[in-house]
């Protein structure tokens, strides 16, 4: 087993176990993420998802280039596809997942660090996309998201660059959401997903579902899917309550 679950007060903390290797993705492991993603996803139980690596050295380092090495044209298709699938499954989640970029996030890597919904970084945190140098392109999403997320002059100095940037670059350029220390990073990260929980877990999934919406429609198709989903919510016990605690001056009881 390559991935480690565990879940604490409603977050699943899944931990990418390839030390050795600096967690490097082969087909093998990303199935097992895939696999335990969409577990937790179903799990009424689970309101936040937590990706980690191994060790202190590497979140992912990217996929297995000995692997890799071996390819031809359809296995490539394969792996770039399944790597795709992956991340895709992390981006369209209705539950948030955080990356807790714990070391390095290169190539394949950082592509699952872009599809999730945030990212937490170590001081040590080291980011980029350097298939360039393999002859390469990324291929799990790379060429896609990080342009929507840093802008495309960015991603484009990161990708054909194929440099890699440490973790106050890229808080600075706006890849991750905020740096801690080392030893804190994990801690921090659970007490982000305990404020998140604290909240309607139907108005989060409908926050993330029309947020990721924003990316592929037009301003005025993700108006009115936004206006829809605000609308909708009126009709769920999930809002009623968040109302009637605000007017009686209490928390609201959303996951009762």
């Amino acid at each position: 087993m390559f991935i480690n679950k565990e879940v604490q007060n409603c977050i699943c903390i899944l931990k990418i176990d390839r030390e050795e290797a600096l967690n490097a993705m082969n087909p093998t492991v990303l199935n097992e993420l895939h696999q335990n993603l969409e577990s937790a996803i179903k799990d009424e139980d689970i309101g936040v998802i937590i990706l980690i690596g191994s060790g202190e050295k590497a979140f992912i380092a990217g996929a297995d280039i000995k692997l890799m090495e071996k390819l031809d044209k359809n296995g490539a298709m394969e792996f770039g596809k399944l790597g795709q699938q992956v991340a895709n499954t992390i981006e369209s989640s209705p539950k948030p997942v955080i990356a807790a970029v714990n070391g390095f996030a290169l190539g394949g890597g950082c592509e699952i660090a872009i599809a999730c919904h945030l990212r937490f970084a170590s001081e040590n945190a080291k980011f980029g996309q350097p298939e360039v140098k393999l002859g390469l392109i990324p291929g799990w999403g790379g060429t896609q998201r990080l342009p929507r997320i840093i802008g495309k002059g960015n991603a484009t100095e990161l990708i054909i660059g194929g440099h890699i940037i440490d973790s106050d670059e890229a808080l600075r350029i706006g890849l991750v959401n905020k740096v801690f220390k080392q030893e804190s990073l994990l801690n921090e990260t659970i007490s982000f997903a305990k404020i998140v929980l604290s909240n309607g877990p139907n108005s989060i999934s409908e926050s993330l579902r029309c947020i990721n919406i924003s990316s592929n429609h037009s301003l005025n198709e993700g108006l009115n899917e936004e206006v829809d989903s605000f609308s909708n919510l009126f009709e769920s016990d999930e809002t009623k309550e968040g109302l009637k605690a605000f007017v009686e001056k209490r928390k609201p009881n959303f996951r009762s």
